[in-house]
């Protein structure tokens, strides 16, 4: 029989002050889960359980490794050692799994759009 282990593998990570073990600070992620969550009927903000940042956090971090390969392979095939945003973009256009990013990155591209505007919004870190 299989038995549970618990979550230890999100946990490794470097260690600062900022964010403890997460690469990624996790009240910032908390910020962004509530905003995005919305309201609940009776008008008050939903609860976050204090797991699910920090499994956030590991979701971000491997989504932004992943990402980075891809760049990096697109970077080397054009016989250069720096990713530039070209790169980023070719990375999403030729992977299925980053579709959702298609059009953020393709505006750039149009010059025109979210990322060719290059504003960012501080309180969630998403382009406008």
């Amino acid at each position: 029989m299989r038995q549970a282990r618990p979550y230890s593998g999100i946990f490794c990570g470097g260690v600062s002050a900022r964010t403890g073990p997460h690469a990624l600070p996790l009240a910032r992620i908390k910020k962004i889960m509530k905003r995005s969550a919305g309201e609940t009927a009776d008008g008050g903000a939903r609860m976050i359980s204090g797991e699910a940042p920090v499994v956030f956090s590991k979701a971000c971090e491997l989504f932004i490794a992943e990402l980075t390969r891809r760049a990096w392979a697109a970077t080397l095939e054009g016989k250069r050692r720096t990713v530039h945003k070209e790169d980023v973009a070719t990375a999403v256009q030729n992977t299925d799994l980053f579709d959702f990013l298609v059009d953020v990155v393709m505006a750039d591209a149009g010059g025109r759009g979210h990322a060719a505007a290059g504003q960012y919004d501080e309180d969630d870190g998403a382009l406008e």
